[in-house]
Order: C-alpha cells, then structure tokens, then sequence
C-alpha cells in the first residue's frame, strides 16, 4: 500500500536518482520535478531516465523567464551581497525553484516533497522554509538527514553500486573532484578538494568565464539602460546590437561578461548553519549589472534615502543567503527597496575587460546631480561663506568630546 504521493526536485543526477529510486522502495509514489533555470543539461534525456526509474509523472518547468524577473532582479535592485562578496546566485535560485515544486505538489494532491540537498549546507534550509511558507500542512522528506538513508550511502562508492543493483544508468565520465551548482545567474563550486581554503583552484575549474589572461585584448563597451532599478536594454556600442527582455538581457551580460573573464570570486562565507565554508563562484553577468545599477543608483536617489536603502541591501542579504525569501520581514523588505527605485532611470555606460568593469558614464532624466551647483569654475546658487556655519556647528561635537575627555585621556 502506497504511503503517499512525493514531489522529488530531481536533477537528472546520481544522487537524486538513487533518491528516487530509494523513495519508490519506501512505498511512495514518486513525481519527479526538474527546475529549468539555466543550467547546461539535457532534459529530454533526464525525462526519460526518471520514466525509466518508475517516476509517476515527471514535470520538466521552464522557470528562466521567471528566475530574471522575479527574483534576479530584486537582487539587482537591492545591490545583494552576502558578507561583501557573495552575489547569492545559487540563495535566490531556491525559492524559485521550491515555488514551482510546492505549486506542483498542490496541483497534484501530493502529501510530501522531497530534495537532495545535504545535512549540512544552506540549501536544504532555504528549500523547506519556503515550503513550509507555501504549503503549512506539507511534510518534507530530507534523505540525507535520515540515518537509514546516510548510513547506508556513505559515499559515491556506495551510491553506484546501488544505481548498478538497481539499473540506474551511471555517469561515464570521470566526476570532478568537487561539486557544483549551476544556473542563469552563476556557477558554484566547493567541497573535495576545494574544502583545504589555502587549495588553489585548479585552471580548468571555470565554465562560466575565460580567465582574464586569456581574454580579449579589446573591451566591450555596453550600455545597459534601467527603469524603476532594473535594466531595460543593453546596447553594444561598438556592434550596435541591443537586447531588451530580460531573460535576453541578462543572457547577454552573460557572454560579455564571461568572455572577458568578469565575475570570479574565491571566499570563505558563514553558512546560516553556523559552520564556514570556501565556496568559488563565478557571476559575470550579476557583476556587470551590480557595477551598473551602483552607478546610476548614487546618481538619481537621494543621499539619505540611500543610506536607509544601504542597510534595507545587507537586510535583505542576509534573508535570502539564510532561506527566507518569503518570510514577511523579507516581503517587506522587498516592498521597500522596490520603492526607493522609483526614480532609478537612466543609462550607464561601461567598459568590460579583463576581468574587470569599468563605468565611463551617465545620463539620466531623474538625475541629482547639478553640474552648475557642483562646479569649481562657476559659483552658481551657492554661497561659500556658507561653508564655515556648516563646519563650526559641526564641530562642535568634536570640540567638546576632546576638551572633555580626549586631553585628559592622553595625559601620562
């Protein structure tokens, strides 16, 4: 007797493939899901390998469209780093995926959802909290945190002999000695031999961007146009070639920014789960957008408004780095930021090359700055004499702090 129906995020691998299999000799029906946001694999074949291993119905969900809209581009226009480096390109894939797992799970009358992810890192946080969110009444099955499941896969030896036993095809090609996650936004790279941080990261590693060294010896030079925060066209202006949705937009910030080596960061980061990792990432198309939006950002939004809007940016890192996309305070966060975008609009100019961005101008309609006012040579609405109130009220504060307390700390 069945004990249930379970929608299983499967990605076609070994891992989730044993799962798979694993769960149907639980005595569940399993659906298998296969999120679409970007990454270089072959559906079609991924379809029929789940048919194949006894999957109920297998849903293949195109979600790229969505991912950009949705959920890279609030990032974009919340300026998202996680602890200063980390551009959150596998943080927001989450939740976009586990919404189409939920809404499947839903659509289908199924009890349970099911992932990959392992016990130890951030992700299966961030897939069952937005479950949990979606859908109150769902249970979850984490295999890797269930002691008959990891006791008796204990590593990849035992997984392909129980894909062998079972007749799960197995990979051909040699694994990499370390694992990754790709998508739309970036690619993820770390444990094996990655998990010693003073390990160089071997040349072939990256698939997402040329090593510099390697790159062009002329720049791109693009300009990325935003509205409301988020870009509405990029222009190559040297190839007079433009793209204007955003799945295209970003697609193409991908390759000009990939070509030219753009994007690569090797950190240790603090997982939610309270342990630290390394983790290399590449983002190129993320970077040249960050390098973007910051430009025309400081451009068009007040100064204050921006400083509340800086500290809304880490908030926000952090809620999504630790899964909690659709917690109210998130939402809220979200609204807010969204809000100090109203006026960001205008064009950017820049330089790719060499692993780097280079800003070579702006042009907004919403813009702040007063060329006049600003000017050495022209004195405009602005009387300098003005200056010294400014400074002596200013003052005073220090003044007083060093009269009172700074002398007096400093005598022998």
């Amino acid at each position: 007797m069945s004990k249930g129906t379970v929608v299983l995020a499967y990605s076609g691998g070994l891992d989730t493939s044993c799962i798979l299999v694993w769960l149907k000799e639980q005595g569940y029906n399993v659906i298998a899901y296969l999120a679409n946001i970007g990454q270089d694999e072959d559906f079609e074949a991924a379809r029929k390998k789940a048919e194949s291993l006894g999957a109920k119905k297998v849903f293949i969900e195109d979600l790229r469209s969505q991912f950009v809209e949705d959920f890279i581009w609030p990032a974009v226009q919340a300026n998202a780093v996680y602890e200063d480096r980390y551009l959150l390109g596998t943080a927001v894939a989450r939740p976009c995926i586990a919404h189409r797992q939920v809404e499947i799970a839903r659509r289908e009358g199924a009890q349970f959802v099911s992932h990959g992810a392992t016990g130890k890192g951030n992700d299966q946080i961030r897939f069952e909290l937005t479950c949990y969110a979606l859908y109150p009444e769902v249970k979850i099955i984490a295999p890797w945190r269930i002691p008959e499941f990891y006791n008796r896969f204990r590593g990849r030896t035992d997984l392909m002999e129980y894909a062998q036993k079972h007749g799960i095809p197995v990979p051909v090609t040699p694994r990499a000695p370390w694992s990754m996650d790709a998508n739309l936004m970036h690619i993820s790279y770390e444990s094996g031999i990655l998990e010693n941080p003073k390990s160089h990261a071997p040349a072939d590693l990256y698939l997402m961007t040329k090593n510099p060294e390697d790159s062009p010896n002329e720049p791109d030079v693009l300009e990325i146009e935003f509205k409301n925060g988020v870009p509405v066209r990029v222009t190559n202006v040297k190839e007079s070639a433009s793209k204007d949705t955003p799945l295209d937009i970003f697609s193409y910030l991908n390759e000009i920014g990939g070509k030219h080596g753009v994007g690569r960061i090797d950190i240790v980061e603090n997982r939610f789960i309270g342990m630290k990792s390394r983790g290399i990432y590449e983002t190129p198309g993320g970077t040249v957008l960050l390098k973007a939006h910051l430009d025309i950002e400081t451009f068009t939004m007040d100064k204050e408004v921006r400083r509340i809007k800086q500290g809304l940016s880490i908030r926000f890192s952090e809620l999504v780095y630790n899964g909690f996309w659709d917690s109210p305070e998130c939402d809220f966060v979200r609204h807010c930021i969204a809000k100090s975008q109203e006026n960001v609009e205008g064009k950017v100019q820049l330089s790719v090359f060499k692993g780097q961005v280079y800003i070579l101008g702006r042009e907004s309609p919403k813009s702040l700055y007063n060329e006049e006012l600003v000017s050495m040579d022209v004195q405009g609405n602005y009387d300098p004499c003005d200056a010294s109130g400014f400074i002596r009220i200013n003052a005073v504060r220090l003044r007083e702090h060093h009269r009172l307390q700074g002398f007096s700390g400093t005598e022998k």
